[in-house]
């Protein structure tokens, strides 16, 4: 049996922490004596390459009319600290820990009366991120986020005098890709995320595409560490087919991205039917079409992809490895997938990787794999480039979230969309 939430995630300094600062002396207030107090929510967006806080919005709306002309970046100061949400060991590593000054590009007005802090971010650029690698467990998790918004100058008013705000209450954080899936969990424990289309009945039954997480999103630390939310933060695999693109590609489809309680190669086989009653449950529960269901994963989901076809030979209408793991990456012991597993495969496969991938060599993987599989589909990269930034050779799924792997003018999500089981 299945239970689900809908929940927005609410990180450290949350409702009801003042985090803070005014000008210094008396306030000036906004239609009384009492002190001014305005809650303030984080933006993010997940970029390729990850998710950052992109903008902050102050709620302004209670203090009447605001002047536009009279926010200037220089404004408001925003100071971001972001810190591990468990203990690091000696000598352990955590990347993307940060303390610094958010640089404000921009100061508006929403169409709310909000005052928006646009911040200056970019791939790569350091000090907006809201996930953390922990070197040792080999795992993203999400950062504790304490935000500092300081005032420099008054708010000017349409009417009434300028206003100082006296104190500032982060809220939570808001990632409106990310809070459109919903939270479940499964009847054997496994957390999963769910987008779902627009329900119209004209459209019938919907297709379902399974997104498998790479490594780094895994659960299940050795504190317990199972958030269930890195799997949509720390690239685009998932949200790229909950975008309006996809969704029209597809006739709307829905999207489900479980969480493995480890990594997927530790234990594929165990991990198979788990996934498999998630997908029976959906089929189920929802207006889910069995005859268009997709099979979609990266790195460590890639070798999860090749296990599902492999186990399940008559349940995809479609799969897409991307730099799967085939060949054990030690160099030592049997394959994760066999040669004659590979050879069995009948599912439609489209298999994608980078040249330049140094974490999961393409001749031994993802080249050897396409040779096995009867009728499979390649795209072989060079680099992985995306708007002008190179990302590391092993981060080729950025291309599938952007539809970008095309064969004699077919693009991957519309080669998916066309096939049936």
């Amino acid at each position: 049996m299945s239970t689900s939430v809908t929940r927005r995630t609410v990180l450290a300094g949350g409702a009801g922490a003042a985090i803070g600062l005014a000008l210094p002396g008396v306030a000036a207030h906004a239609g009384g004596n009492h002190p001014t107090s305005v809650s303030f929510t984080l933006d993010a967006t997940t970029l390729d390459g990850g998710e950052q806080v992109t903008s902050v919005t102050l709620d302004t709306r209670r203090l009447g009319s605001i002047d536009p002309a009279g926010l200037t970046p220089g404004t408001f100061t925003v100071h971001a600290k972001a810190t591990s949400p468990i203990p690091i060991a000696t000598g352990d590593q955590i990347f993307s820990e940060y303390d610094l000054d958010r640089t404000v590009t921009a100061a508006r007005l929403d169409r709310h009366g909000n005052i928006v802090l646009e911040l200056s971010h970019a791939e790569g650029q350091p000090g907006g991120g809201t996930l953390g690698y922990i070197l040792s467990r080999g795992r993203n998790v999400r950062l504790d986020l304490v935000y500092t918004i300081t005032q420099n100058t008054p708010i000017v008013r349409r009417h009434g005098s300028p206003v100082t705000i006296s104190r500032f209450v982060q809220a939570g954080l808001s990632n409106p890709e990310v809070d459109a899936f919903s939270y479940h969990v499964s009847g054997s424990g496994m957390k999963y995320r769910l987008y779902s289309p627009d329900h119209s009945p004209r459209h019938g039954r919907r297709p379902l595409i399974v997104w498998l997480h790479g490594g780094g999103e895994g659960a299940s630390l050795a504190d317990d560490y199972y958030d269930n939310e890195t799997t949509l933060r720390a690239n685009r695999g998932a949200l790229g087919f909950a975008t309006p693109q996809a969704q029209r590609i597809f006739s709307g489809a829905y999207v489900v991205a479980p969480q493995s309680t480890s990594y997927w190669m530790e234990d594929g086989p165990r991990f198979a039917p788990l996934i498999r009653e998630i997908i029976r449950d959906l089929v189920r529960r929802e207006r889910v079409d069995p005859d268009r269901i997709y099979v979609v994963g990266c790195s460590n989901g890639g070798y999860m992809s090749l296990e599902m076809t492999s186990t399940y030979p008559d349940l995809f209408a479609a799969s897409v490895p991307i730099c799967g793991v085939v060949e054990p990456l030690s160099g030592e012991g049997p394959p994760l997938i066999t040669d004659a597993e590979l050879a069995q495969i009948r599912t439609p496969t489209w298999l994608v990787t980078s040249r330049d991938d140094d974490t999961v060599p393409p001749e031994t993987n993802t080249i050897h794999a396409h040779d096995l599989i009867p009728g499979s589909l390649i795209s072989l990269y060079d680099h992985v480039v995306w708007d002008g930034y190179q990302f590391p050779g092993h981060w080729s799924w950025i291309y599938v979230a952007r539809n970008d792997p095309s064969l004699n003018g077919t693009h991957i999500w519309q080669w998916m969309a066309r096939r049936r089981r």
